[in-house]
């Protein structure tokens, strides 16, 4: 059994079994301890200074010299340990000098060992050293001339595999999915620009200047905006039926006077008394959407979007907890005078946004207010789908809307949908990724639907290379079927459509290439019909019955567009009605939750002759100003006979300043005095 051993049962600590035995021999055996530990000594200091001199290039190499360092004073240890005990008992002296003998050459002959294999070791790490050093130069010098296409090679695989997912997971979704980063216009700038130069300071994170408010997707909130409060609107649920849920936004009694006031204010002709209102009320819907059209047309476009936004972000604020924006399955309803406004607002946001740059996002504002109400579409988003998709480059959402709603909804028989779709196979075809059958087959389909087009609609032709300033061949302008016949023959309503589609996408076909496909198409069609093809009779039939009166929805997109080839094309019976910002050619069956009180008459006015003329002049001029009470019968059969007379004594006036001619003053035989004279 070991010292060590016997030292732990006996519970003595080391070194101090001697103490106790107060044997007189201890004094030599320290004597000779020390004359024995002086070589070892010697030997471990060497030992270090050697280690010193080692070029240490790996961490690790230190933690296995720390461990044999510490084996190597245990050995020294235990010798001596047993070296005190062989004292105590002279018996065993003999047997533990040979011992001592023995394990000191044991430790010479591992030093010996330890110290041939660490030169071998350290000669062996410095010529993995050489040749990683001449490697790793090597490496360098050829990674930096491909880290270019490594990256691209990357970025391609991540692309493609991401692209793969959208594409799988957009297929499964409804048709009229949104979402919710799609509806910032920083996700897209950011895409194009870099969030550095989108964000700028605000990336940096701002202290003291927490303030929580409710967490919206289409605004937020400014610092530049006045204190948010309540402005009492609320939305509440109507009903749920086949998984769709119907909601409708209330006004409260304080809104609904404040709603009475903006009316007042609206009719007063002047938009300071809307700047006051709003003053009052900075968060009136209404109010907010009259004054962005008034700040618009005075090219304040900053001040226009800001005040759009602020109304989108009290709509959002005051949503049902179950409204959903992206799901497609809330509705709201046009008729309801509440709804409209939110609709408005939407619209108005969304063609900021195209005007901005951003036309994927207007275009999830265009899919978000479709799916409010898919079916009646009281804005005719359908007549701007197609022009946002070509411009996002979102090509497999329009191929795909048209393949599920043309069974429906006849999606062919609008004049941009027919000519916009096949431009969309054309893109698709042009497409490096895919494959050669692939691309021939798309490039088949966009012909068929081009020449489709061409044979249905042939009026949008010469308008369109009008507008892209490009001449046409002799033979398309010389033929009939292009020429100004079909033009002047076709239905006011067609007409309007036509003049709303080349209007509009007109810069997306002045792409050289594609005015070549063009091009091909058009000479096709012009060989089928002087081959006398049935499609060219049966086509001319449908213009004929279609398309002959136009829905109040369609007036009111174009009004909303605000494009100039399509307002011309309105029929007189809309230019001739007073057209409001807050409620373009509301519905004729609209339903009203509460009704405007009736307005006192007004008898005595302090309204000068000049503002009651220029008053006079506008259409909807009357001389009470108000609404006359039916009790009084005599009353009101006066008050109509004098606005009568007042109105014929305006048109006199109105005719006398038409037909005043200035005569030229006379001048005299000699024209050199006339001259001093107006000098």
């Amino acid at each position: 059994m070991s010292s060590r051993a016997l030292r732990r049962l006996k519970g003595n600590p080391r070194g101090q079994e001697a103490l106790q035995a107060g044997d007189p021999e201890l004094e030599t055996g320290e004597e000779e301890e020390e004359t024995q530990t002086e070589p070892a000594k010697n030997t471990s200091r060497k030992a270090k200074k050697n280690k010193k001199q080692k070029n240490i290039c790996n961490i690790y190499e230190l933690i296995n010299e720390a461990e044999n360092e510490t084996d190597k004073n245990c050995e020294v240890e235990a010798p001596a340990e047993e070296h005190v005990e062989s004292k105590l008992d002279p018996d065993n002296q003999e047997k533990e000098k040979s011992d001592n003998e023995e394990s000191e050459k044991q430790e010479e002959t591992r030093e010996i060992e330890k110290s041939s294999v660490s030169v071998k070791a350290s000669k062996k790490k410095k010529k993995k050293k050489n040749k990683k050093t001449t490697a790793g130069d090597a490496q360098e010098e050829g990674c930096t001339d491909d880290i270019d296409s490594i990256l691209e090679t990357i970025e391609n695989q991540n692309g493609l595999s991401y692209r793969n997912e959208c594409s799988r997971n957009a297929d499964t979704r409804p048709i009229l999915y949104v979402e919710h980063r799609n509806l910032n216009p920083e996700t897209e700038l950011k895409r194009y620009f870099g969030a550095r130069a989108v964000l700028g300071d605000q990336s940096r994170p701002r202290q003291r200047q927490r303030q929580f408010h409710r967490s919206t997707w289409m605004t937020t909130l400014k610092n530049t905006w006045p204190r948010f409060s309540k402005p009492g609107i609320s939305m509440s649920l109507l009903e749920t039926r086949d998984g769709v849920q119907y909601f409708t936004f209330e006004h409260s009694r304080e809104y609904q006077q404040v709603q009475f006031k903006f009316l007042d204010a609206v009719e007063s002709m002047d938009p300071n008394n809307i700047v006051l209102l709003l003053q009052m009320n900075p968060y009136h819907i209404d109010s907010l959407l009259q004054l962005s059209d008034v700040c618009r047309i005075q090219d304040d476009q900053e001040m226009a979007k800001d005040l759009i936004e602020r109304a989108l972000y009290s709509f959002e604020c005051a949503s049902h907890p179950v409204f959903s924006l992206t799901s497609g399955t809330s509705r709201l309803d046009y008729l309801r005078p509440e709804n409209r406004a939110f609709y408005l607002s939407l619209y108005k946001h969304m063609m900021f946004l195209e005007k901005r740059g951003c036309p994927r996002t207007a275009l999830e504002y265009c899919k978000l207010i479709l799916s409010l109400d898919p079916d009646n579409d009281p804005l005719c988003m359908l007549l701007l789908l197609d022009f946002l998709s070509l411009r996002s480059r979102e090509y497999s959402f329009l191929s795909r809307i048209y393949e599920e709603w043309e069974a429906h909804r006849n999606l062919s028989q609008l004049p941009n949908f027919a000519y916009s779709v096949g431009l969309c196979y054309y893109f698709l075809s042009q497409q490096e990724d895919l494959p050669a059958s692939e691309c021939t087959q798309k490039q088949q389909t966009a012909d068929h639907l081009l020449q489709n087009a061409l044979l249905m609609f042939p009026s949008v032709l010469m308008p369109l290379l009008e507008i892209c300033a490009v001449e046409p061949d002799a033979a398309v302008s010389s033929h009939a079927f292009f020429g100004p016949r079909t033009q002047i023959g076709q239905p006011p309503a067609l007409n309007e459509l036509v003049a709303l589609f080349v209007g509009r996408s007109h810069s997306l076909w002045k792409d050289p290439a594609v005015m070549l496909w063009l091009e091909r198409n058009v000479k096709e069609v012009l060989q089928r019909v002087d081959a006398n093809d049935p499609v060219v009779e049966e086509y001319e039939k449908k213009r004929k019955l279609r398309y002959q009166s136009a829905p109040r929805s369609i007036h009111r997109h174009v009004i909303l567009s605000e494009i100039k080839e399509a307002t011309a094309a309105l029929p007189l019976e809309v230019t001739a009605q007073p057209v409001m910002g807050f409620d373009p050619l509301p519905p004729l069956d609209s339903v009203a939750s509460y009704t405007r009180p009736e307005r006192a008459n007004r008898v005595a006015t302090d309204e000068s002759t000049l503002s009651l003329f220029l008053r006079s002049l506008l259409p909807n001029f009357n001389l009470q100003g108000g609404v006359r009470p039916e009790e009084d019968l005599e009353v009101a059969h006066a008050g109509r006979q004098l606005n009568q007379e007042v109105n014929r004594l305006m048109g006199a006036m109105r005719d006398m300043l038409a037909n005043i001619q200035f005569q030229e003053p006379p001048r005299e035989d000699n024209p050199e005095r006339d001259e001093e004279e107006w000098d």
